[in-house]
């Protein structure tokens, strides 16, 4: 007896699978349903042609990797990112967006997500830097962005990895980049360089105010240039630290001035004057008042900045760090002129080196890490430590050499 079966045949009489069909042109077509209920189909010449994209398509179900995947682009999964990043701090999220919209949306966000690779990445990240002549800190910021979009892209089932890992990294080491640690100034560069503010009377001594507030107080440029004279109080020598300015230079919509909090919730902090930082707000006062210079704007409803230019408009820090480079300039020139056997030199710094410059000499004091952390506004005492390492470090590195001196000299 025969048992009639409903399998299903193509001409060559192979049984095909379920959503398998040989069409009269001879081609055959693969079709199934995702789970949002939308239908799907592929095509191929020949059966086994079928079954290599078959296969595809079923691993790709099994890893969770979405059918409509393969027609979604970089930029599409950018306006996904765009939506789930929200609660960023509104600076952070605008410079990701500029730098994603300046560099990677007309080149690598037209990629289609599911046919990008690694090498994709690298060979971008290398146009970037030789074509563009961008900076390595700058590629850095783009990677920053663009991995966090490649993980949404995986997180939501557009790629099975993140192509971009270690893509950044491998291309530092491939051209020998090395990180680059933010120096503090050692006590003799910071001695000269304070000296050589107050003694040019002619042309960078009305910048001593601002540098030397930064450098005794060890806030950001951010805290500083939004410093208002109601934040201080001279009296009780104490500075409030609320809100930061920050400055934007965007190419679509041009230059202007935001007031946020700070950094971090721990950025909320009370730092106490030293001496030589509460007559430097004082001296501020009185060279504004001698060349009629007083503060002419209002960002977000903050006014009454202290340190504004001549015009009565708030500072930056490109401005800061372009005086800073004329600084160092003509201090290390009037230090050469001097034929000195071993001139001490300012190295090139900029005003968060200052920063690091307070941290270090906090540490030399032997100041408790948890006053420094409090102090720096530092939210895990983790990043306070690292600066920490890195001062003892050569803090031990210096009592050791006068050490083997005072050996050496016994010795003889």
């Amino acid at each position: 007896m025969s048992i009639k079966t409903n399998r299903r045949m193509d001409d060559k009489r192979r049984v095909l699978r379920t959503g398998e069909t040989q069409r009269a042109d001879g081609y055959y077509t693969y079709r199934w349903t995702t789970r949002n209920g939308k239908r799907h189909s592929v095509t191929a010449k020949t059966l086994e042609e079928l079954r290599e994209k078959e296969d595809l398509i079923i691993k790709d179900k099994c890893d969770g990797i979405l059918a409509e995947a393969k027609n979604v682009k970089i930029n599409d999964v950018f306006e996904l990112w765009c939506n789930m990043k929200r609660g960023l701090k509104d600076n952070t999220y605008q410079n990701y967006c500029y730098m994603y919209n300046m560099f990677v949306r007309d080149n690598l966000g037209c990629f289609r997500v599911q046919t990008l690779r690694k090498s994709d990445i690298k060979r971008f990240y290398n146009m970037l830097v030789d074509e563009r002549n961008l900076k390595m800190s700058t590629v850095d910021s783009i990677h920053t962005v663009l991995h966090q979009v490649l993980d949404v892209a995986v997180e939501d089932g557009y790629m099975r990895m993140n192509v971009s890992d270690n893509a950044l990294k491998e291309l530092k080491l491939s051209r020998n980049v090395k990180a680059v640690h933010k120096k503090a100034l050692t006590s003799p560069e910071q001695d000269l360089f304070m000296d050589f503010l107050r003694s040019d009377k002619t042309r960078y001594h009305h910048w001593y105010p601002v540098f030397a507030v930064m450098i005794g107080t060890g806030m950001r440029v951010g805290e500083i240039t939004g410093l208002r004279w109601c934040d201080i109080d001279l009296e009780e020598g104490m500075i409030d630290v609320n809100h930061t300015l920050v400055y934007y230079n965007h190419a679509q919509d041009g230059c202007y001035f935001n007031i946020h909090t700070p950094k971090t919730v721990a950025g909320n902090r009370i730092i106490p004057m030293l001496d030589y930082v509460k007559e430097a707000f004082l001296e501020e006062k009185r060279y504004q008042e001698q060349n009629g210079i007083q503060c002419n704007v209002t960002v977000d409803g903050y006014s009454d900045f202290i340190f504004v230019n001549r015009f009565g408009s708030v500072q930056h820090q490109g401005t800061l760090n372009k005086a800073l480079r004329r600084i160092i300039r003509d201090c290390n020139d009037s230090q050469l002129e001097k034929n000195m056997a071993n001139p001490v030199l300012l190295p090139n710094f900029s005003c968060h080196s200052l920063r690091h410059t307070f941290t270090t000499r906090l540490i030399e004091e032997g100041v408790n890490i948890k006053v420094i952390q409090d102090v720096l506004g530092h939210k895990d005492v983790k990043t306070t430590l690292n600066i920490y390492a890195d001062a003892t470090k050569e803090l031990k590195q210096k009592e050791f050499a006068e050490l083997q001196k005072k050996m050496n000299k016994k010795g003889a």
